[in-house]
């Protein structure tokens, strides 16, 4: 079998790709606010109002406006539930479900870092 070598330029390609699909991630689940949203999904569904006092220091209008972006993206989806008065739900689509092990990846590099840098 012939041992294949690589060269700067297919590294240099591979980097790129990287980037590139790193960038795409972070156009969709960047900032402040998304990737603790999906968090908070991907336990269970939640009211606004639940999302509103588990994610804190977000205002009401940033929530509504994350909230839209991700259900654009197709990562939650918004169900009306037909009661009274009426109930909106929050959940992870199974797409966004796919989020769950880099949100879990995420917290756990960030317990670490505190651990290294606080003590």
């Amino acid at each position: 079998m012939e041992k294949k070598t690589v060269t700067t330029k297919g590294i240099n390609n591979v980097c790129k790709h990287n980037i590139r699909a790193i960038h795409d991630a972070l156009d969709i689940i960047g900032g402040k606010w998304k990737i603790s949203i999906i968090s908070c999904l991907t336990f269970q569904s939640m009211r606004y109002s639940e999302l509103l006092r588990e994610v804190e220091g977000i205002s009401g209008k940033m929530l509504s406006r994350e909230l839209k972006e991700l259900e654009f993206n197709q990562l939650i989806i918004r169900e009306v539930i037909d009661t009274q008065p009426i109930t909106v739900q929050y959940q992870l689509t199974s797409y966004g479900e796919t989020l769950k092990h880099l949100t879990l990846t995420i917290a756990d590099w960030g317990l670490n870092h505190r651990k290294k840098i606080i003590g």
